[in-house]
This record gives structure tokens, sequence and C-alpha cells, in this order.
């Protein structure tokens, strides 16, 4: 999923979803990578160990 589309499943502002996929990010829990189809957006997904 990208940014916006989890701000808009979770109905959370889209500063707090960029926040929250950072620290994830950091923390190893979501792998991120770029989209094929528009290199300026991130696709997110859980690293399921």
């Amino acid at each position: 999923m990208t940014q916006q589309q989890i701000a808009d499943e979770s109905l959370l502002p889209n500063r707090t979803v960029r926040y929250a996929l950072n620290r994830l990010d950091e923390e190893n829990v979501v792998d991120s990578r770029f989209s094929f189809s528009d290199a300026r957006k991130r696709l997110y997904s859980l690293n399921i160990k």
C-alpha cells in the first residue's frame, strides 16, 4: 500500500502515517520499495518473518 492508501483506510492524517511508517521502517517491521508505476511513491508491506 502507499502512504496515501494507508491514510485513507486508517482515517489518520498523512503526517501521522508518515511518522509511523518511518518508525516502523527503522524497526524493520515494514518493508518499503519504490513504485514502478510512479517512482515518487513508495509501497509499504509488513515484514513477516
